[in-house]
């Protein structure tokens, strides 16, 4: 069966997870997430898949080891790419999440995108690119962002937001709205990914790939970072 929509209780199921985040209601509610949660989003996945390649959702556990919350589930679900600069896809009670490009950024990559950003050669078509990506509704995401400037750069700087930068990904939220529950979600989504695509393809040709390739091994030693 093709992808026909997300389930609207998919909203409803992780607002009822989010007052109730236990094992007892996981069990009494778990056929529930495999038909209105997981199933779509499989469905989803195997129509993105021939234009994207290969893609992996994300477990539904929490890693709790080293978080003071313990409640064992996420409050969403997630799908990614599988490819060094990625999309990503994320449904939860606040609605959808669409993004991509390199969160976990290797060292000596994330040092070659403050040269690019300092670099008047380069800056001319990064802002156009920036411009026309928050034109279709995304942003740079500025998770783990630094507060200060890099080393080597001065607070002033007129790219500052951009050199303090740690991860290299930019996103979209949208509430939930009736679209997502319709075959259209699919046009809507790999649309959204051919913007991500742009982004990707900047981060490829101006950081290089056996650069933004150097932390693969241990990102996936890591497992889920959703």
């Amino acid at each position: 069966m093709g992808f026909e929509g997300l389930d609207r209780d998919a909203v409803s199921f992780y607002a009822e997870l989010r007052r109730d985040n236990t094992k007892a209601w996981w069990a009494a509610n778990k056929a529930r997430y495999d038909a209105v949660v997981r199933g779509p989003f499989e469905a989803l996945g195997a129509e993105l898949e021939p234009e994207f390649g290969g893609v992996k959702i994300f477990r539904p556990y929490r890693d709790v080891r080293f978080s003071a919350d313990k409640t064992p589930y996420k409050l969403h679900i997630g799908m990614v790419s599988q490819a060094t600069t990625t999309h990503y896809v994320q449904l939860s009670e606040e609605g959808l999440m669409v993004g991509g490009g390199r969160y976990d950024v290797p060292p000596q990559a994330l040092a070659r995108f403050r040269e690019a950003v300092d670099d008047p050669r380069t800056t001319e078509d990064l802002d156009a690119l920036l411009d026309e990506l928050r034109g279709a509704g995304f942003e740079l995401l500025r998770d783990g962002a630094l507060k200060t400037a890099p080393r080597g750069y001065r607070a002033d700087h007129p790219r500052i937001e951009l050199l303090q930068l740690k991860r290299l990904a930019v996103g979209r939220y949208e509430p939930p709205a009736d679209w997502m529950w319709t075959p259209d979600a699919y046009d809507i989504i790999a649309d959204d990914w051919r913007t991500v695509s742009t982004w990707c393809a900047w981060l490829t040709e101006t950081l290089g790939a056996e650069l933004l390739e150097a932390g693969q091994s241990s990102r996936r030693g890591r497992g889920d970072l959703a």
